[in-house]
């Protein structure tokens, strides 16, 4: 069968494995960013006198300029060479790290952060995209494995890392630590990664400014309406609906016009006419939802329910990183040898059953209990992360890439995004409905509770006297039913993330079959 010659590698004469290392150290880079701010939040908050919900933009600002660069990235790499955009972004996202750390108010470290975040929102896609080109397909499992450790690994130590930097040295440091990685993924961009032919030929097409203006207002309304949502009570808010209503009129809008324009669009949506590609986007965009939400979720539960630090949280969640390490070279192997449908159905199983282990918690488990169900945690999500982005790619042409990869990272993103607004949302509403009945099936007359009202007003009235003695009594009885009640919810929550987890294995089989080891494009054309 002849090579189709819009599959063979790209490596301007280089060892791929130093392409897969130079420009996962971009990635890398920026996905522990996102991770290791989140935990840094609060003493951010404090050393530059604001609320946490101010600080929060901190997060807000650096999301909707990372999303909207993400699709925009492949125009960017056409117009400019994507070695030299690689390597702008890099110094871009660097430098504006270091500006973050020595940020002295709200205000500034806002703008910084909006730079960073137009920085970081081209490294994933371009990464992946020079990754992809650099192996021919049946090596291409174990690429992806590589650049899994970025994508997978990176969140899961950042709350870790972060609270270590920040208990012992500053938040700024969250920051500051950017700049040497920064400064060798520079060095080694420059030095090994090449642009391929079609890239030095390419003559990009005119910017599309409406494009562009319209991701911009439909992402940023997305992200606002997700950070402030359950805050303001989702559409009990004005300024909710009139962002939602922005939202639908400017992503419809986008949609529409993108799709018209085709080859000289910003974002070619007619890739998702690929089968692979869109059924890859969609598990992608669960996989984005489970993964984020469970990240976010144990922490919480650990520093909430059990009173751990947060660096104390993050050192119990930090087994899971172990667990994709474990897997990256077995899933390598896996993807040249076995159907990626069955490992796609293994690892949404497992993680599947581990979330249901997640779901069996109490407040007496001790800091081993969870060990082992974060460790196979770690482990299935490689087997879901790779060959999810094997599949996806595996029937476009090299050429195509680049506008694929901006589209997929950006589903991820937007999947992960709406899965921690809706986790934390259940929690609290599943919170009050546990609580309203807890309290409706509390025997209030009951010998045993009366006891222990009593027991508990003599302790207090040692303490602040027979006056409050009572109240503080029935405070503590109350709070015992908010853990109560607060530890349902994550229950529910964890069980809702398992029969997603189960509902994407039927759709992983929408995947066309793909041979393992073969070009999968020579048999789609």
């Amino acid at each position: 069968m002849a090579e189709d010659h819009g599959q063979e590698p790209q490596t301007g004469g280089v060892n791929p494995w130093l392409i897969a290392v130079s420009v996962m150290l971009a990635t890398f880079m920026e996905v522990l960013d996102t991770a290791i701010a989140t935990v840094a939040l609060p003493y951010i908050a404090g050393s530059l006198s604001a609320s946490t919900d101010e600080a929060t933009w901190v997060l807000t600002s650096y999301l909707v300029a990372n999303a909207v660069i993400l699709p925009a990235s492949n125009w960017f790499s056409l117009k400019f060479g994507r070695k030299r955009f690689l390597i702008i972004c890099i110094i871009i996202f660097t430098i504006s790290s270091f500006f973050c750390g020595a940020a002295p108010s709200l205000g500034f470290i806002l703008v910084a952060r909006v730079i960073q975040g137009a920085g970081g929102g081209a490294l994933q896609p371009l990464s992946q995209a020079i990754l992809l080109e650099s192996f021919p397909p049946r090596k291409r499992g174990m690429a992806m494995a590589v650049f899994a450790f970025g994508v997978v690994v990176a969140p899961i130590i950042g709350p870790t890392l972060g609270g270590w930097l920040t208990d012992t040295y500053s938040w700024r440091y969250a920051f500051y630590i950017n700049i040497p990685v920064g400064i060798l993924a520079v060095y080694m961009v420059s030095r090994f990664v090449h642009d391929p032919s079609y890239i030095k030929n390419a003559k990009p097409k005119k910017f599309d400014g409406i494009g562009f203006g319209l991701l911009a207002v439909w992402i940023g309304c997305l992200q606002m309406i997700l950070d402030k949502g359950q805050e303001d009570d989702w559409f009990g808010a004005d300024w909710i609906r009139w962002a939602t209503g922005i939202l639908i009129i400017a992503f419809i809008w986008f949609v529409v016009y993108e799709w018209r324009k085709h080859r000289h669009a910003l974002v070619d949506l007619h890739t998702l006419k690929d089968r692979n590609f869109a059924v890859g986007c969609l598990l992608i965009f669960f996989f984005g939802v489970s993964i984020y939400s469970t990240i976010t979720l144990l922490p919480l539960f650990y520093q909430e329910l059990l009173g751990y630090t947060a660096f104390s949280a993050g050192l119990m969640v930090g087994p899971r990183g172990f667990g994709a390490i474990i897997a990256m070279p077995i899933i390598g192997y896996l993807t040249n040898k076995w159907d990626a449908r069955y490992l796609l159905t293994f690892g949404f199983i497992v993680f599947g059953l581990m979330s249901l282990a997640f779901g069996d918690v109490d407040l007496t488990i001790g800091p081993w209990t969870l060990f082992w169900p974060i460790v196979i945690t770690g482990f299935a999500l490689s087997f879901v992360f790779v060959p999810i982005t094997t599949q996806c790619y595996a029937t476009l042409r090299n050429e195509e890439i680049g506008n694929a990869s901006g589209i997929f990272n950006l589903v991820r993103n937007i999947g992960g995004s709406i899965g921690i607004s809706v986790a934390e949302t259940l929690l609290t509403r599943r919170s009050a409905l546990h609580q309203n009945e807890i309290v409706g099936k509390l025997p209030t007359a009951s010998y045993w509770l009366q006891q222990q009202l009593a027991n508990l007003g003599h302790f207090f009235a040692q303490h602040f006297g027979t006056a409050n003695g009572a109240a503080a009594g029935q405070a503590a009885i109350y709070r015992q039913v908010l853990t109560q009640a607060r530890l349902l919810a994550f229950v529910d929550v964890f069980r809702w993330i398992a029969l997603l987890c189960f509902a994407c294995v039927a759709v992983v089989w929408l995947f066309k079959k793909v041979q393992p080891g073969r070009k999968a494009a020579v048999a789609a054309h």
